[in-house]
């Protein structure tokens, strides 16, 4: 039986919070006990270069949005006001409306500057980047089970009428509880492997 993400089951995820509070690690180290039964040692770094980045970038207060596509904007030779300016409408799921995760978003807009169609007419090379958007959305998929927001929050019921365009502020209470930090690491991640690998050293 492969790996259940506990972010999909309110139980698991609360144990994992749990876990978290009171052995004193991240979210993100629980999970990764949860996955491989082992705790991280401390001060390992897993990530690569653009992961850590957008990581850093979210702790600094970004969205999710901004954290992946700011990471790579400096690959695009894009400054970084503008890159945060082009992705910030994205995050907490478009606006905090909760749909489709942020970090996906920002994943795809580096996509778009991969391989995007930049002639109206060029059938082909949209459908080149349409599948490209289709496969990073996958692996995403894969490994977090969803790419929409709230779902990913396990604010599933949550009604339209519920939500708000004012963010949360930025606590540690906060960074405990969400798994935006590894979602904002899985999708830089997942672009590393895809267009950097050989400049991030893999």
């Amino acid at each position: 039986m492969g790996f259940v993400d506990p972010r999909r089951y309110s139980y698991l995820d609360s144990a994992l919070l749990i876990y978290a509070r009171e052995h004193g690690c991240s979210y993100e180290e629980a999970l990764i006990l949860a996955k491989t039964g082992k705790k991280p040692k401390i001060g390992e770094n897993t990530m690569g270069k653009y992961a850590e980045k957008a990581v850093a970038l979210f702790k600094e207060g970004y969205n999710c949005s901004q954290s992946v596509f700011g990471a790579f904007a400096e690959e695009y030779n894009l400054d970084k006001e503008l890159a945060m300016r082009i992705s910030a409408s994205f995050g907490g799921g478009m606006g905090r409306m909760r749909e489709v995760c942020g970090a996906v978003s920002g994943m795809l807009l580096v996509a778009g500057l991969e391989n995007g169609a930049v002639a109206g007419a060029d059938r082909k090379q949209k459908a080149e980047n349409y599948a490209e958007v289709q496969a990073l959305a996958e692996l995403f998929r894969q490994q977090n089970g969803s790419i929409i927001c709230r779902e990913l929050l396990g604010l599933d019921k949550i009604a339209d009428k519920e939500l708000s365009h004012v963010p949360e502020e930025r606590t540690e209470a906060y960074y405990r509880k969400r798994p935006c930090p590894g979602l904002v690491k899985c999708a830089a991640e997942i672009l590393e492997r895809r267009y950097f690998s050989k400049n991030s050293g893999e």
